[in-house]
């Protein structure tokens, strides 16, 4: 069943099925009408030769600079050649796959103004599997992932290289081998494809799943771990964990009493009163990076449901308001913080390990 785009609800499983299970996308209706009635009123003030950032003046420090109405066409492409700039080894397919889904759910908003075709080719790409090639260096989101995202853009208007099939080609003609026809981009169109830290959202969502599946895995490994050492079980007493409150020791707990149903190590012989530190405190640690994880989800989640781009058109208000949508720091603090629990679980991990193997303790 395909994973249908509406520019809400997305979760991080949505990107993984989708990413790495090869699961189709579809645009909803409505996601469809709000695309079509945003780029209408960017028309509008088009023909009426309204000033825009990014339409019909330059961009950062050229924002000041209007364009005629010869250059604004050639501009958009003109864009893309000049931060389609990466450099090093090619990102991992599933990886450029969730940042093309990612955008397309910004696109469903109906706040970006580019026109239907150029999310109708991202949809197209992603469904057929044309995957463009995108370098692993280049971006480090403070304006976006500019230079990864226009590299993917590149495919769009038959340029650039891509993968398909698993193999690495020109991006023409990987998209003709996939039936995908490329377009021209015309105002707007070509910001609206790049505008956005979608590669790190791509990118984080994916990680954060896997880290979620990795706390899983350490609390079976921790659990058969207690069960060699004998370990005292009273360090995983419900009342302890209830009486602190935090939510992921609570669970971290119950998780391993439930994993340890029915074994010999819940009778009371041979215990010590209290075993080390890397045993009796694994609810409260891995309970922590538990509770980290809810908030990184929460981050990615939003990011994936919400409008990264610059400037945001408002058609219901008549409006176009230039800001700093763009900006990864929600996601690179998200994934900072999951860099220091799941370390700081690995290192608990290991001290375990070593109880198992030194013979001295």
């Amino acid at each position: 069943m395909a994973v249908v785009l509406k520019g809400s609800d997305l979760k991080i499983e949505d990107v993984v099925k989708v990413a790495r299970g090869g699961e189709k996308v579809q645009v909803h209706p409505d996601a469809w009408d709000r695309i079509e009635k945003c780029r209408a009123f960017l028309q509008e003030n088009i023909d009426a030769n309204n000033t825009m950032y990014g339409v019909n003046t330059g961009i950062g420090e050229l924002a000041e600079v209007i364009l005629s109405p010869d250059q604004v066409v050639d501009f958009q492409k003109y864009l893309i050649y000049s931060h389609a700039a990466g450099v090093g080894e090619p990102m991992d397919i599933d990886t450029v796959r969730s940042a093309i889904m990612s955008r397309i759910n910004v696109h469903c908003h109906g706040n970006s103004g580019m026109r239907r075709v150029a999310t109708e080719t991202l949809v197209a790409m992603l469904n057929e599997g044309v995957t463009p090639v995108v370098c692993k260096r280049g971006s480090v989101a403070a304006c976006g992932d500019l230079s990864p995202m226009a590299q993917m853009a590149m495919v769009m208007i038959g340029e650039g290289e891509a993968f398909y099939k698993g193999v690495r080609m020109p991006g023409a003609e990987a998209m003709k081998k996939a039936g995908v026809p490329t377009i021209t981009f015309l105002e707007r169109d070509g910001l609206a494809c790049i505008n956005g830290s979608n590669m790190i959202t791509g990118m984080g969502s994916i990680m954060a799943f896997e880290a979620e599946q990795w706390l899983k895995t350490h609390s079976i490994a921790a659990a058969m771990t207690l069960e060699a050492l004998n370990a005292n079980l009273r360090a995983f007493d419900h009342r302890l964990h209830e009486v602190r409150g935090y939510e992921g020791a609570m669970k971290t707990a119950e998780h391993i009493r439930r994993l340890l149903e029915g074994s010999t190590v819940k009778g009371p012989a041979g215990k010590k009163l209290q075993d080390a530190y890397s045993l009796r405190s694994t609810p409260q640690v891995a309970g922590a990076a538990f509770d980290t994880m809810i908030f990184v989800r929460k981050m990615f989640e939003t990011e994936l449901n919400g409008v990264g781009d610059n400037p945001i058109f408002f058609p219901e208000d008549n409006e176009v308001i230039s800001g700093a949508n763009f900006q990864g720091t929600p996601m690179a603090f998200a994934l900072e913080y999951m860099a220091i629990a799941t370390t700081t679980v690995s290192a608990l991990s290991e001290r375990r390990l070593n109880r198992l193997l030194n013979v001295n303790l």
